[in-house]
Formats: structure tokens, C-alpha cells, sequence
């Protein structure tokens, strides 16, 4: 297939060594096959973007920051893990820098975290860096912002932000790049065992059991989160080819490689996508069975008329979960009030409320926009 725009995700394990550090070599390496695909156009200087884009979601930065540290494996605590990215980001991003420079081009770090892309402002201005990036022939080198991230730095390894970030960019196809030459109907070192060329849907993946964990013990993924990261890109609209590092160069040509995931589906409103598959919820809000029904079947917004309790700590434009009488999550959406105003909202009509607490108050709770079905 002819794709313009690419997404690359590379994970930890094809960059640093088990121990921490990373590998100049694995680095140039996929450098190579980044840079040979895009051409000749876009070298630093001519102000022409290439007529191939690439956009390169890259692990690494804890796994870089092990070997400095003194550190012998990752750490399981989260203050260790954010010192060992705050070191491992600035070597990742000088080696890619060194690298690419190889080629005349530049690149530009793009750290982000949910609330970048979950709330409205941030997500146009995440949207605008990537695009202005790629018009000046630049390569963008993404990551999570583990420095700061906390439920964010377990995200899955960077593989579904990967596939967050083709929807963001409008790519034509995210390459997903592991230590597996794609996704195999078992343990590929089992005798037997055999890759999955092409998966069409969710029937082409039934009884195949999936591993949970990567080789080199540095990273966090595993083929699960690189098949769940395919699923949402290819629910997308966006076509998926999950193979190894050393087959990078393959899949940038559009040779066939690794496994192929068929779009399931269309391009669907893009902040839609990341409240339902990165937000982290910071309270919910039970509804009244007919409200449950108007948001899974309707098209208006979540009026106060239709909710019966709130519980956490949130602010006014947080993701909140939307549930059931029965506790069931049906919905996620951005609030509009602090949890702390809601109580006195409940089940009481937005006439009402602006007669007694004001004219501002003669609004929706989660306005329709800024809300994601769930289940229905």
C-alpha cells in the first residue's frame, strides 16, 4: 500500500541492552531504515517537507537512564523510574539527534501525557507542534512524559499512544517495530508455531494466545499491548503492520512483513478516541436510567436533571466515568463543574438552577462533544 504519513513505534528492547544503555548501534540501525524511506527531500536547510513522513514513537528513556544511574534493572518505584527517564530522555534524544544529523535532518522532542490530548486546547496544540514539525521536513520523536507522568508511565510501553498518536497525526499506516517478527499463534519459540500473515478483525484472533512480555526485561510491553495498540489504530481507520526492528526497512517499502492489521473501522472525532483509550477517569457520576438512555442512544448533552451521585476529587474539564444504577461504566466524558459543585445539581433541571444560582449554572454537565459511549 502507498502510505504518506507513517507512525514507527520502536520499544525499549530494540534500542539498549538488557542491562540499561543504549545501543548505538540498534540506533542507527533503524535510523537507517528511517531515513532511507523518507528520500532525498526535506534535508535540513531546503525548507521542503519529504514527500514520506515519519513520525517516530520511541521507549527508551528508562531504559537508557538504568546503565548511569548504577542501576542494574528497572526499579518498580515510581520516584526511581521518573529519575532514571529525566537521564535516559537527553541520552535518547541526543543519540537520535547525532544519528539522524547523519542524513541532513533534524528532529523534535514531543513529550506527552494524557491531559495533553484528552483536553481540547492542549490536543490542537499537540496537533499544530506535529504538524509544523513534518511541514519543515523535521522528524518528531515522541514519548510519555515519564518524568511527571504517574498512572501515564504504565501506559503500555508506548505501543497505544503510538496508535493515539497515527489518529492525531491522520497517518496512513502505524508500523508497530518489537523483538518478534509478528504476532505468532503461540509461543513462536515452540515448535509448530506459526505467524499470522494478516488479521481482518477480531475473528481472526480468537483461541490464539498471546504473550504478555518482552525479552529483554527493559521495557513494560509485550505482544499484548503492541495487538491491543493495533485494535484501536486499525478501529481507527488506520491500517497496522506489527514486525520486527530488523524488518523496519520492509515495512516502510510496503513489503510484505510481519502481520497486517486491516482497517475495522473508520476515522472517528480524534479527542474522542483518547478520552476513551488514554484518559484516566477522576470520579464518576451515577445516572438515572433515563439519562443512561439518552447518552448511549441520544445525541444531547448530560444535563444535571439525569444524575443521581458523584463521587471523587475532580475539576472542572477532568474525564469522569458516566455509570449505571448498577455501578457499570457506560460512558467517559470531560465535566464541567468541580466535584465539589455537583452535589447540590442533582436531579434538579437547568431552568431551576439558573433561577436560583445564577444564569452559569444554565448549563450541561458533560457536554456532548466531550463525551464517549462506552457500551451499550
Amino acid at each position: 500500500m502507498a502510505a504518506r504519513r507513517i507512525v514507527v513505534k520502536v520499544g525499549s528492547s530494540s534500542l539498549t541492552t538488557a542491562g540499561g544503555g543504549l545501543d548505538a548501534d540498534r540506533v542507527d540501525a533503524l535510523v537507517d531504515a528511517l531515513a532511507k524511506s523518507v528520500g532525498d527531500q526535506g534535508v535540513t536547510g531546503t525548507g521542503a517537507a519529504p514527500e514520506k513522513e515519519i513520525v517516530l514513537v520511541s521507549s527508551g528513556a528508562i531504559a537508557a537512564g538504568l546503565a548511569p544511574l548504577g542501576l542494574e534493572r528497572r526499579p518498580r518505584d515510581l520516584a526511581r523510574q521518573q529519575a532514571a527517564a529525566s537521564v535516559g530522555q537527553g541520552l535518547l534524544v541526543a543519540r537520535y539527534t547525532a544519528s539522524f544529523a547523519r542524513y541532513g535532518r533534524r528532529v523534535g522532542q514531543v513529550l506527552l501525557t494524557t491531559d495533553d490530548t484528552s483536553r481540547r486546547a492542549h490536543y490542537r496544540n499537540a496537533r499544530r507542534t506535529l504538524d509544523q514539525l513534518l511541514s519543515m521536513g523535521a522528524v518528531p520523536v515522541v514519548n510519555e512524559n515519564d518524568t511527571v507522568a504517574t498512572d501515564e508511565i504504565r501506559f503500555g510501553d508506548n505501543d497505544r499512544l503510538a496508535a493515539l498518536v497515527a489518529h492525531l497525526v491522520r497517518a496512513d499506516l502505524l508500523v508497530l517495530l518489537s523483538d518478534v517478527d509478528g504476532l505468532y499463534d503461540g509461543d513462536p519459540s515452540t515448535p509448530g508455531t506459526s505467524r499470522i500473515a494478516e488479521v481482518r478483525g477480531p475473528a481472526d484472533l480468537e483461541g490464539i494466545s498471546i504473550g504478555s512480555a518482552g525479552k529483554a526485561g527493559v521495557g513494560t510491553g509485550g505482544m499484548v499491548t503492541k495487538v491491543e495498540a493495533a485494535r484501536i489504530a486499525a478501529a481507527a481507520g488506520i491500517p497496522v503492520v506489527l514486525t520486527s526492528a530488523s524488518q523496519a526497512a520492509d515495512a516502510l517499502r510496503g513489503r510484505a512483513t510481519g502481520t497486517f492489521f486491516h482497517r475495522t473501522g473508520r476515522r472517528s472525532a480524534d479527542r474522542l478516541l483518547w478520552l476513551a483509550h488514554a484518559s484516566t477517569p477522576r470520579g464518576a457520576l451515577t445516572l438515572d436510567d433515563g439519562a443512561v438512555r439518552a447518552v448511549i442512544e441520544g445525541t444531547g448533552s448530560l444535563l444535571p436533571a439525569g444524575i443521581a451521585a458523584v463521587e471523587g476529587e475532580f475539576s472542572a474539564g477532568d474525564p469522569v466515568e458516566l455509570r449505571d444504577p448498577a455501578g457499570r461504566a457506560v460512558a467517559r466524558g470531560l465535566v464541567t463543574y468541580d466535584a465539589g459543585e455537583i452535589p447540590q445539581l442533582l436531579g434538579r433541571s437547568t431552568r431551576d438552577l439558573a433561577r436560583d444560582l445564577g444564569p452559569g449554572y444554565e448549563r450541561e454537565v458533560v457536554h456532548r462533544d466531550d463525551l464517549v459511549v462506552l457500551r451499550r
